[in-house]
């Protein structure tokens, strides 16, 4: 991991599971890894109820985008108001990061190749194509499309380009 600085980094608050999300995540990504850690100091373990000692932060980046995940304690949680995308060229893409990123997450919280992972962080596996069939020119195909998404969990593109056909 690169010790520059990106202009903006996603910042991921976890009650407790840092370092393990970080861990799948980079097991999911290829060109991923795990850069710094910080771990708590007296003060910081006061404010938040971590034990002095225990991982704070995790720097860790996806496929060349750089995160940091943080310990905060049960405050705050996930919601499917911020969501990440990973962008897709393929269907063999879509399949691989929808089981990885799904398995063990809430089924419940799956539509239109939105999914919720394990720790609550809200995802988008989106293919490429999809995004130009539903900027086409033609509002018939581009509804014909969006009536075929709205059906589905994981996005299947054979199904959608039927639709567009």
């Amino acid at each position: 991991m690169s010790s520059r600085f990106q202009r903006i980094t996603p910042f991921l608050w976890f009650e407790h599971q840092a370092e393990q999300a970080a861990a799948f995540y980079v097991q999911v990504f290829p060109h991923s890894c795990i850069g710094d850690t910080t771990r708590h100091t007296a003060d910081s373990a006061a404010a938040s109820g971590r034990a002095v000692g225990s991982v704070m932060t995790v720097a860790f980046e996806l496929d060349g985008q750089l995160f940091t995940a943080l310990n905060g304690g049960p405050l705050f949680r996930f919601n499917e108001a911020l969501s990440l995308v990973v962008h897709c060229h393929s269907q063999d893409e879509v399949d691989h990061y929808w089981s990885r990123l799904s398995a063990g997450g809430d089924p419940q919280s799956q539509q239109c190749g939105w999914l919720k992972d394990r720790y609550g962080v809200s995802w988008q596996v989106v293919p490429d194509e999809m995004i130009r069939m539903l900027g086409a020119a033609d509002p018939a195909k581009v509804a014909r499309v969006t009536a075929a998404l709205m059906r589905m969990k994981k996005i299947d593109l054979a199904v959608l380009r039927q639709a567009a056909a």
